[in-house]
């Protein structure tokens, strides 16, 4: 509980500094002045700085449950096809010229993961087996990835190309609060259905077996999963686009200071996750650049060689 009170004091500090940070900085005293510095901590800072906090919860507490309901320290979520179904779906909006409503695009991206939970479940089927799951994540995410690339290529316009390629990139520049709306309830919701797993996520750090012997539906544990990954993935790649490596960065970082158990990761993991995003999100404002750097590219700059380094500290420990 100490933790959890820590980590939400350092995300209302980070909040805080994000609200000041860019291009020119805004002391505090200038937030409530009605002038044009106000206006933009209010409509475009805060707005921006909420929907990071979202999306790097949301991704957060993800990765933290796939990890527990994998047994795997390399699991991330976005390895499982429902980050690239949602892609796909926002994609689906730009190539054919749907997300001339600003709206339309978020809504097919949480299309997209809707479609891609209700395939992950149905190829992993009802027995609850991880083998057939993690099979049928690698299988949808390799069919999504393709089908997108496919869009790519045959996009009816240069601009529509690099519209589809520049979101796909991942940012959270221009969110509104509008965004923030659409992506709070199946975050909430999908937030809740992890939360609802954790005790099922306990016993089977003992084994399938075990786990079968106390209690857990096998199958009903995975339909939670399935549903609880996929509305907060979904809900945070239709505001934000793809952001790699927070879901498996954040309960690496989170897991020494939290006990063996799965379910007292999945909290601190979502609020390191809000913490992680809002601070790359300010960092890449401030970079001296010509335009802004994608958040996802600043993600992936962090993230890979994270999980490098984590590669090489597992194949030590397996050695």
């Amino acid at each position: 509980m100490k933790l959890n009170h820590t980590l939400l004091a350092s995300l209302l500090t980070a909040l805080l500094l994000s609200l000041m940070a860019g291009r020119h900085w805004i002391a505090l005293d200038h937030w409530l002045g009605g002038d044009l510095q106000s206006l933009i901590v209010m409509e475009l800072r805060l707005p921006r700085a909420c929907a990071g906090a979202l999306v790097g919860m949301c991704l957060g507490m993800a990765g933290a449950a796939m990890q527990g309901y994998l047994r795997n320290p390399m699991a991330d979520p976005g390895l499982f096809g429902v980050s690239s179904s949602a892609a796909l779906g926002a994609v689906i909006s730009l190539f054919f010229g749907y997300a001339v409503q600003a709206w339309l695009l978020p809504v097919f991206a949480l299309a997209g993961a809707a479609i891609g939970m209700a395939a992950l479940a149905t190829l992993a089927g009802r027995s609850g087996s991880l083998i057939l799951f993690t099979l049928a994540g690698v299988i949808l995410a390799s069919l999504t990835g393709s089908l997108t690339s496919l869009l790519i290529s045959l996009a009816p316009t240069p601009f529509a190309s690099s519209e589809i390629v520049t979101w796909l990139m991942g940012a959270l520049v221009d969110r509104s609060w509008d965004d923030v709306r659409l992506a709070l309830v199946p975050a909430v919701l999908g937030m809740a259905a992890l939360l609802r797993a954790a005790p099922a996520l306990d016993a089977l750090t003992l084994g399938e077996a075990a786990a079968r012997s106390l209690g857990v539906d096998m199958a009903r544990l995975q339909w939670l999963i399935v549903l609880g990954v996929g509305l907060t993935v979904g809900g945070s790649v239709a505001i934000a686009g793809i952001i790699g490596f927070v879901g498996l960065m954040v309960p690496h970082m989170m897991r020494p200071l939290v006990d063996d158990r799965p379910s007292a990761l999945l909290i601190p993991s979502a609020l390191a996750g809000a913490i992680l995003v809002v601070l790359a999100d300010s960092l890449v404002r401030l970079l001296p650049s010509a335009s802004e750097m994608r958040l996802g590219i600043a993600m992936s700059s962090l993230g890979a060689p994270f999980f490098l380094a984590l590669l090489f500290r597992v194949r030590r420990e397996v050695a």
